[in-house]
């Protein structure tokens, strides 16, 4: 019965660490094995160990050329980005490295392989886990330059996602390097993912603004002092004064300040202003049905003329567009090549003045909404009134004479 729970043990624990553990024996018994290869297959020994050189000087010559190629890169750049990832790359992972690839080629003593293979292991975690940490943080840090306009609490927030993302790196690498020592590690596992659900559930809202927070500062959609315009047309317009950990504040255009989460403000569309090259205007024009037809063919030029008198305008078009109940419409759309609100209204202003202007020279009228009543007899012709008034306009002393309309004045069509 002791010998089964002997052998039970021994086939749960791993040899490596049974060998790592007993630190003194295994380093006599290594020295031994390294002497015995010396002096019995000293040949195969030292080709081994110039294997391990060269390829340890071949690792070294790559790592300072790829080094000397990132650090060519401007500032900012993903080249030096990777050049600070590459600058946490350790001397003895790349020692260990060149041992593994010498074993490769010449097979050493049995416990110089496990222990070479245990060390790689172990530096190996370690060197993906600060490569890890050292790509994350700099893409955060890359998006972050000074005077972007980001408030000192969302500047300190990065600090705490640095903590995290540290934290969660190293628990991963710990994880990954007890599973392949021979640790199960079910138990822990199970009891990290218990804890983290707990966790995320009781504090959900704000883990959420809190990454809403750092994807604002990673993505960039705006900025502090940005004119943005959340929800679409019927939403919220206004300035960012305020990027925080948990909210962001937009000053309105009627004077107050509006403070949405980050989480809420990324799941609705965002218009940035600030981002615009150029702003388009659009002009409706109604003309009266009584335009002449070679009137109408003549006004999209003459918009166009207007337009280009503006130096900081380009036209786009101006077509007749509708029958409207009132009149014929046209659709003036130009831009104005500067992104700002109060350029877009000056130019506007500009060019609807100088419309006005040029309609009364052309004696072009403006449709407003009217209604016409005619007055037709059994027949069905209609009353000239202008005639049966004698051209004198209604509303006088003579107009009113009962005998001024037909016997039919009554009816009505």
């Amino acid at each position: 019965m002791a010998d089964a729970t002997e052998l039970n043990g021994a086939e749960k624990s791993s040899p490596i660490v049974d060998d790592m553990l007993a630190i003194p024996e295994t380093t006599l018994e290594l020295t031994r094995e390294l002497w015995a290869w010396l002096t019995n297959d000293s040949y195969a020994a030292l080709v081994a160990i110039g294997i391990a050189i060269a390829a340890y000087l071949l690792l070294e010559i790559i790592y300072r050329l790829g080094r000397r190629f990132l650090k060519a890169g401007a500032p900012g750049s993903f080249r030096r980005l990777f050049d600070d990832v590459a600058a946490r790359t350790m001397s003895l992972f790349l020692l260990l490295a060149a041992l593994r690839a010498m074993g490769a080629v010449v097979t050493p003593p049995p416990l110089w392989e496990r222990t070479i293979g245990f060390l790689f292991t172990v530096v190996m975690v370690i060197q993906a886990a600060r490569w890890t940490i050292a790509l994350l943080t700099g893409l955060i840090d890359r998006r972050r330059q000074a005077g972007d306009g980001l408030d000192p609490e969302v500047d300190g927030a990065i600090g705490i996602f640095r903590v995290i993302i540290q934290a969660a790196v190293w628990i991963i690498a710990a994880i990954v390097l007890l599973d392949n020592l021979g640790v199960n590690v079910t138990a822990l596992v199970a009891g990290l993912g218990v804890g983290g659900i707990a966790i995320g559930l009781a504090a959900q809202g704000i883990f959420s603004d809190l990454f809403a927070a750092l994807s604002i500062i990673i993505d960039k959609p705006f900025k502090k002092g940005d004119f943005i315009s959340i929800g679409g047309a019927q939403g919220i317009s206004g300035t960012v004064e305020h990027i925080g950990l948990k909210s962001t504040r937009i000053r309105a255009l009627s004077g107050e300040v509006i403070a949405i989460s980050n989480g809420q403000l990324l799941n609705q569309q965002i218009s940035n202003f600030a981002e615009a090259r150029r702003r388009r205007a659009v002009v409706n024009i109604e003309v009266t049905y009584q335009t002449p037809t070679d009137m109408l063919e003549r006004l999209p030029g003459e918009l166009k003329a207007l337009v280009e008198d503006r130096p900081r305008c380009t036209f786009d078009r101006a077509p007749l567009v509708r029958f409207a109940p009132s009149g014929l419409d046209f659709e003036l759309i130009f831009f104005v090549e500067e992104p700002s609100l109060t350029a877009l209204l000056a130019e506007q202003q500009a060019v609807m003045l100088g419309i006005i202007r040029r309609f009364r020279e052309l004696g072009v009228d403006f449709a407003f909404p009217s209604q016409s009543n005619f007055l037709t007899g059994p027949n069905g012709e209609v009353f000239d009134i202008a005639g049966i008034f004698g051209g004198r306009g209604r509303g006088g002393p003579e107009d009113s004479r009962a005998d001024a309309l037909p016997e039919t004045r009554g009816e009505a069509a």
